[in-house]
């Protein structure tokens, strides 16, 4: 029964409904943070990967698909009370009829990203993040703003392990692939099967080491070389930053595009370098694809790839820096580097970001003002980021502290009624036995 359930500490219990998080134990962790505070937590598990990083109970699993999703999530909300859902990423196709559901019953919606100012931040937003953000686009907003919050103090470096990563990736698509028939209902948002792209890393690891002599050797001719550079990241082609916050429908059109901008209307003595990402999985031969479109272009004597690198200090010494919509924006800005966005990002404005067009960028760069950006950063850290990470335990320790404050802090929105003891309608007999599990623990 859900009434006469104690009050938290602040006197007002919530009911969090956890969605997906990343591979590993912060969602389980948080989780285990809120009920300690005295709030309901609750969990829908899609796939056996999540199934074994989540540790407290309260959780159901469902085995169905996308057609049945909608009713499934509605009438677990109501037959528990959710006052709040946390999910991480947002365009996920079931996290966003989820948010649909939620929306429509005034429940509060908490997102979780990766940081929009990296490293050492995530990001967690109410409602929407990135090109569904709320945050404002107004330099003068940000610049008032900032006025009423102190400076930003030094916060120490959160430690980051990428083996760490890799290997809670691989420990929940394991568990993810071992346990598929217990969820037949489950696809992946990706646009691989896991196994698939296990090959692509497995012979991308084979490379890394011939890789990295040769985008150090390419480092040290663009340095020796002392000519003008821009530089170009290359975003994860299967992100939801390309395939919904912006107007491409993957990579290849943001490279011919900046490539024919470049060759177009740059100076004549100017480079362009393009960087792969750390985490493509190397199904595509990116370096293979920008060489040939850069040789289309007539740029194959000005385009240099570097797949490894260290991005902090190639972008410091660039003339710009052309993104779709990446997080290494932020760090360019942070360093008084001119940069273009081509897609939407919550840091594209006057005053910050060039606004003159990608054309013009090559030769009249806009620098950003940086008492703008710095306003803006201080307004992110103070609204929508928390200082930790997601990959060692002294990041989830910070993080799961700052988000657990967060969210208890957070205001609860008008609500329903309280829900009523039972359903208003029969469950399917695999997510009643998760409610009745869940009112016994």
């Amino acid at each position: 029964m859900f009434e006469g359930k104690p009050p938290t500490r602040r006197g007002v219990r919530r009911e969090f409904l956890f969605l997906q998080g990343l591979a590993g134990p912060f969602f389980s962790l948080l989780g285990e943070a809120l009920a300690r505070a005295g709030h309901g937590v609750h969990r829908v598990n899609f796939n056996g990967g999540d199934r074994v990083f989540w540790r407290v109970p309260g959780a159901v699993d469902y085995r169905g698909g996308r057609r049945g999703w909608g009713a499934f999530a509605t009438r677990l909300v109501d037959a528990r009370g959710i006052t709040d859902l946390v999910l991480f990423g947002d365009c996920r196709p079931l996290h966003s009829d989820a948010i649909a559901i939620a929306r429509a019953r005034g429940i509060q919606v908490h997102v979780f990203e990766e940081g929009y100012v990296r490293p050492d931040f995530v990001t967690l937003e109410a409602d929407g993040v990135n090109g569904h953000s709320g945050l404002s686009r107004d330099p003068e907003f940000y610049l008032a703003a900032a006025r009423a919050l102190p400076p930003l103090s030094a916060l120490p470096g959160v430690p980051s392990s990428f083996a760490r990563r890799a290997r809670e990736d691989l420990a929940y698509n394991l568990a993810t692939v071992a346990l598929a028939p217990l969820f037949p209902g489950y696809r992946t948002h990706r646009p691989w099967h896991i196994l698939h792209e296990y090959i692509g890393w497995g012979m991308k690891l084979l490379r890394g080491r011939a890789e990295r002599r040769r985008s150090a050797a390419a480092l040290d001719g663009l340095r020796a070389d002392g000519r003008p550079y821009f530089v170009f990241p290359l975003q994860l082609d299967c992100d939801y930053q390309i395939r919904v916050h912006s107007h491409f429908d993957g990579m290849q059109p943001a490279i011919d595009a900046v490539l024919a901008s470049f060759a177009a209307h740059a100076p004549a003595d100017a480079l362009l370098v393009v960087k792969g990402h750390p985490l493509d999985n190397g199904l595509v031969d990116w370096e293979r694809r920008v060489r040939a479109a850069a040789e289309q272009a007539g740029l194959a004597d000005r385009t240099i790839f570097l797949e490894s690198v260290d991005i902090d200090g190639l972008v410091q010494g660039a003339r710009g820096l052309v993104t779709v919509n990446s997080t290494t924006g932020t760090l360019s800005l942070l360093r008084g580097v001119p940069t273009v966005v081509l897609g939407d990002a919550v840091y594209d404005m006057p005053r910050i970001t060039h606004q003159g067009g990608l054309d013009r960028f090559w030769t009249a760069p806009q620098p950003p003002e940086l008492a703008v950006f710095h306003a803006f950063r201080r307004v992110l850290v103070d609204r929508c980021l928390i200082h930790g990470g997601y990959f060692s335990d002294e990041g989830l320790a910070m993080l799961v502290a700052g988000a657990a404050a967060r969210l208890t802090a957070s205001p609860a929105l008008a609500r329903r009624p309280p829900a009523l003891a039972l359903p208003a309608r029969p469950l399917p007999l695999r997510m009643a036995v998760g409610v009745a599990a869940s009112r016994r623990s």
